[in-house]
């Protein structure tokens, strides 16, 4: 199991929302990019980058930053928020991101996000964003109708082969992972999970690395991070290890 570290952004800088919320946010760093480069030599080997100006208006947001995020580590990155046409996609995976996260448009225009899955393939993640169980879109702001599961069974039939779930409630509260969502997410459809929202500590981490068996394969992590009540170093380390 792997664990990537996150950089959200929102007026170029590093920030959390508290359960998905714009009005809550709460402003951690002024230099994403030396953030990346700590996480980088804290061990991790990967990087979660969302882009929430773009994800909230769809715009171009924090394009420049994410280039330069991208640039300045070796580690590889994956980046969502606001990723809803091809030319986005194709930009962001020639400014050097390994994988694109896409969400709201496989609930808008899913006609549209199997032509993309057929140019771009496994480099499309599908980002499923949930909130009481039920799918929300474009950053959070819009409920859709849809069930989480329903949606991750609906992305493998597309032809995702990985989904990130993010558990809305619980993102940015260090008030623990929703596990029984992200093992029903991976064992109802089959497809590898990453897993976001709610991390605090080692133990969280723990409890989702038992999920392992079902095919939750990382965990995401932001704010406990940067407030520290997770090392990345030590976390990674533990990740690493076989469960017991």
């Amino acid at each position: 199991m792997i664990f990537i570290p996150a950089i959200d952004l929102i007026d170029g800088k590093c920030v959390r929302l508290r359960r998905g919320s714009y009005t809550q946010v709460t402003r951690y760093a002024e230099n994403p990019v030396d953030v990346a480069l700590k996480f980088q030599d804290q061990g991790a080997k990967y990087l979660h980058i969302v882009d929430l100006d773009a994800a909230k208006d769809g715009r171009e947001g924090n394009i420049q930053v994410i280039n330069n995020i991208i640039r300045a580590v070796r580690i590889p990155a994956e980046v969502g928020g606001g990723v809803r046409s091809r030319d986005k996609i194709n930009l962001l995976l020639t400014s050097g991101a390994d994988r694109v996260i896409i969400g709201t448009i496989i609930v808008k225009d899913p006609n549209y996000v199997q032509e993309l899955i057929s140019e771009f393939g496994e480099s499309l993640v599908a980002g499923i964003d949930a909130k009481g169980g039920m799918v929300r879109v474009s950053g959070w702001t819009e409920e859709s109708g849809i069930e989480a599961t329903a949606l991750g069974k609906r992305a493998k039939e597309m032809g995702f082969t990985l989904i990130i779930y993010t558990d809305i409630a619980m993102d940015g509260t260090l008030k623990g992972p929703n596990i029984q969502e992200i093992r029903q997410m991976a064992e109802e459809t089959g497809l590898p999970v990453i897993a976001a929202g709610g991390i605090k500590n080692l133990d969280d981490v723990r409890k989702v690395k038992q999920l392992e068996k079902y095919g939750v394969i990382g965990v995401i992590s932001g704010r406990a991070i940067y407030e520290g009540t997770l090392s990345v170093r030590e976390v990674c380390s533990i990740l690493e290890k076989s469960v017991g």
